[in-house]
């Protein structure tokens, strides 16, 4: 469950100051949970602290993960083969003649990943004959399908049905949803400490309209939900009933912080994400506390960084190069960092060498363009001669560096993406992993709200129309079916897949496909 945007008003104060629910402030209730983010490596944040504030309020708690029930789990970017960089390809063209067999593909591929799957309604069907007060499910926009057919089933067995997700926060998004049937309410806001009174409220029948961040099936809505600042009072999240025995190593997934110190790219929906909004950063004590917690429940040390930007507050982020150790002897870990101009953005060579004496493996960056043109356009707040030096750098403390990117921006020229195809291949024996995505114009993002508002700074945009449950634009870019753009894109596509294929350092190996 996660938040919404907007002033404050009385009732949403409500979400801001309620503390930690006392075992017994509400009657025992029974609760389903289904977890519809099927990851194949470590256990749902958001979920763990949703089952965390349940039970510390004395309810009892179910969990469903996809995984336990022989659903295929996400995997994503192992050393490549052949077939991975041609489906790239298909998947990037912008070629005219294919461009029928390439949106056949896409629409099958997608078809295809977010369809229902049986394993899963079948076991929320038995769950559900149990007779729980309530059903909460936890879901990402891909999930639409599935969500329509769980809630028929929680009709059908007469059980409230609670939405959350990430996502819900977006007025058209929410919107797109709420007419779904068997779905009690949505909510788009951060349920940390309020999760038991928003559960009591669905399961009572009381208005739910006073909470922030709620939708109603008739378009009813609490307004919008702050964005929950108290982080430290967020509780240890319990992940003690995912498939631990289906993970092939123990990772526990761990967040500093929510939103991006920048939070200025034009094209990021992370940050108008429910709780992506604003930065807020925890305490280290707060972070010592529950990775030294975690360490002990889950018997591991390997940790998951979730933060948008680990290295948004550098003081946090050299903290927990200090004290990591201390709190889990022997922790090996991950996190993704944003490489700004600022004066200190923590990573100078000597705090890249700390952490990696500290255990980190492996550092994530958004690298976006090799082109200083793309990247001011994007408004990225990084330099091409910083991220350059920052690779070498990583790499020679000995971290495995991984990027992502993608083309397709309004404004790119052939010249910008030869600029990143060069850059890859100047750079290639400093990275192991290069995610290049096709550029998607999401909802409320600045890019999104220029072509939609007539702001007009992206005239070679061409909309035709929206895909509101999935929040996204459905769009042509009349700048990227060029000869010259074609070739220029070969040349980035083969410089992705020469680093991919590689095999990863064997000291990172554990995270591979993470991050």
């Amino acid at each position: 469950m996660d938040a919404v945007r907007g002033g404050i008003s009385g009732g949403q104060l409500l979400a801001e100051e309620s503390g930690d629910a006392d075992a017994g402030a509400f009657p025992r209730r029974t609760v389903l949970i289904v977890d519809l983010n099927n990851f194949a490596s470590f256990p749902t944040l958001a979920v763990g602290i949703l089952v965390a504030a349940l039970r510390n309020a004395g309810h009892h708690v179910k969990l469903l993960v996809p995984l336990a029930h022989d659903v295929p789990a996400s995997e994503r970017e192992r050393a490549e083969r052949p077939h991975h960089h041609w489906m790239r390809r298909l998947h990037l063209s912008t070629a005219p003649g294919i461009a029928w067999l390439r949106d056949g593909a896409r629409a099958a591929w997608y078809g295809w990943q977010r369809r229902p799957h049986g394993a899963v309604l079948a076991a929320v069907r038995r769950a559900l004959a149990e007779r729980p007060d309530a059903l909460l499910i936890s879901a990402y926009l891909q999930h639409h399908e599935t969500v329509i057919a769980l809630g028929r089933i929680a009709k059908e067995a007469g059980v409230p049905l609670l939405l959350g997700g990430p996502a819900f926060n977006l007025p058209e998004t929410a919107e797109a949803w709420r007419g779904i049937d068997g779905v009690t309410a949505i909510y788009g806001g951060e349920a940390d400490t309020l999760a038991p009174e928003l559960m009591e409220a669905v399961v009572s029948g009381t208005d739910l309209q006073r909470f922030p961040g709620m939708v109603l099936p008739d378009g009813r809505t609490g307004g919008v939900a702050p964005p929950f600042a108290k982080l430290d009072r967020s509780p240890v999240p319990d992940f003690s009933d995912f498939p631990w025995d289906r993970y092939p190593v123990r990772i526990v997934p761990v967040m500093t912080g929510r939103g991006c110190q920048w939070g200025r790219c034009v094209f990021c929906s992370d940050v108008v994400s429910a709780n992506g909004r604003s930065y807020r950063t925890r305490s280290l004590p707060s972070v010592m506390h529950e990775i030294r917690e975690q360490a002990v429940r889950c018997g591991t040390s390997n940790i998951l960084f979730l933060d948008l930007k680990l290295n948004s507050n550098p003081a946090l982020w050299r903290g927990i190069a200090e004290q990591i150790q201390d709190a889990a002897p022997g922790a090996q870990w991950i996190g993704t960092v944003h490489v700004d101009q600022r004066r200190d953005n923590g990573l100078s060579r000597r705090d890249l060498r700390a952490a990696a004496r500290s255990g980190m493996r492996r550092i994530s960056f958004g690298l976006e363009s090799g082109s200083q043109a793309m990247l001011d356009r994007m408004d990225k707040g990084a330099s091409v001669e910083a991220n350059s030096a920052f690779i070498r750098e990583a790499n020679e403390a000995g971290l495995s560096v991984r990027c992502t990117m993608f083309a397709g921006f309004p404004g790119e020229t052939a010249e910008d993406v030869a600029a990143s195809a060069a850059f890859l291949e100047a750079h290639a024996p400093w990275l192991d992993r290069v995610r290049c995505n096709i550029f998607s114009i999401l909802e409320d993002t600045p890019i999104w709200n220029d072509v939609f508002g007539g702001g007009g700074r992206y005239p070679g945009i061409r909309v035709t129309g929206k895909d509101s449950p999935h929040a996204r634009a459905r769009f042509v870019n009349l700048e990227t079916g060029t000869a010259e753009y074609r070739r220029a894109k070969r040349r980035l596509l083969a410089a992705v897949y020469a680093i991919n294929r590689r095999r990863l350092r064997p000291e990172a190996q554990m995270f591979d496909g993470l991050m």
